[in-house]
């Protein structure tokens, strides 16, 4: 019989991707539901902090594995370890971070498993023991509610930044280790070489403050007045789909349903109308401030302040006031 909610934690180099930790806040409501455990696996080289850190984030177990194998993510390497431990624990409920190996490795589990997997969720729930992932659907228009009533387990990747991490409770120390290695000789993909590109340098999903701009902007010099906003709060750089599709920011600052996912403690939207695709990957954020000239902007449903007025005129003024503080 399947029991017990998982959650993959992803390692790089001995470090945690934050997602993992995120992924514990539903997964801990959604054990407490069920009445099961929430099991924690990390996988990595020298990494038994990051599963202290999780039994930290309310895990009630962690299993680890280690291994230099497991030191930066491999394709085959990962999916033997995770399939061997499903088919030993069998639980009902596995979670993995939509990051780039989180939608590499969740895939090719579920296919090896034949077991189901929605990808890329915003929410999550369980009711009647079933999984209920929600992901935005028909270009981010409507949102879909998917279960996978007759496999086991019940899968989905979830973005970053969809979840805040649970709040942190007294150290646990129950960590299974298990020792799991593959044949090197199965093991199709090596790494030969790493090369850091923009994206990497763009951590949207941790932020704490982001100035995004859009299609008000109206050109990439306008982009300026965000990148000085965002330097004066200390914050990062974002964008709409209009502004990255113009050309006028790559797209690794872009916020939404086809870019990134956030929850800042503080987000700025300068000249941005808040499409549903737009406020599918900020909505989450502590405090929204809108900044646009049209009163009627979706926008400003979503916005916790408004600024109503033109942007070229509102932000310089803004700046100014920052500097003098």
């Amino acid at each position: 019989m399947s029991k017990n909610v998982w959650v993959f934690i992803e390692t790089d180099e001995g470090k945690a991707k934050p997602v993992g930790y995120e992924l514990l806040n539903p997964g801990r409501m959604m054990a407490d539901k069920l009445g099961e455990e929430l099991v924690a696996v990390v996988m990595g080289q020298n990494v038994r902090e990051v599963a202290l850190t999780a039994l930290s984030y309310q895990a009630d177990r962690v299993i680890l594995v280690e291994g230099e194998e497991y030191n930066t993510y491999n394709t085959d390497v990962a999916t033997h370890a995770m399939v061997e431990l499903i088919g030993k624990y069998a639980p009902s409920i596995v979670l993995y971070g939509a990051t780039n190996n989180g939608r590499d490795l969740g895939p090719r589990v579920a296919c090896t498993l034949k077991t189901g997997l929605t990808a890329d969720c915003t929410g999550l729930d369980v009711e009647d023991g079933l999984l209920m992932s929600t992901r935005p659907t028909f270009g981010g228009n409507l949102m879909a509610t998917i279960a996978c009533p007759d496999t086991r387990p019940q899968m989905s990747t979830v973005r970053p930044g969809v979840f805040k991490r649970p709040a942190q409770v007294g150290q646990g120390t129950d960590i299974v280790e298990e020792c799991i290695h593959m044949n090197p000789a199965e093991v199709r993909v090596q790494l030969v070489e790493r090369v850091k590109e923009v994206a990497e340098a763009v951590n949207l999903e941790e932020a704490e403050i982001i100035v995004s701009g859009g299609r008000g902007l109206k050109s990439a010099e306008g982009f300026r007045l965000v990148e000085e906003l965002a330097a004066v709060m200390g914050g990062t750089v974002g964008a709409s789909r209009a502004a990255v599709d113009a050309g006028w920011i790559p797209h690794a600052h872009q916020v939404g349903q086809t870019g990134k996912t956030v929850s800042p403690k503080i987000y700025v939207a300068v000249g941005i109308s808040g499409a549903i695709q737009h406020l599918a990957g900020m909505s989450a954020s502590d405090t929204i401030i809108a900044i646009n000239k049209d009163a009627s902007a979706p926008i400003f449903e979503a916005a916790d302040y408004g600024i109503v007025g033109d942007l070229f005129e509102v932000v310089p003024a803004l700046i100014a006031e920052l500097k003098n503080k």
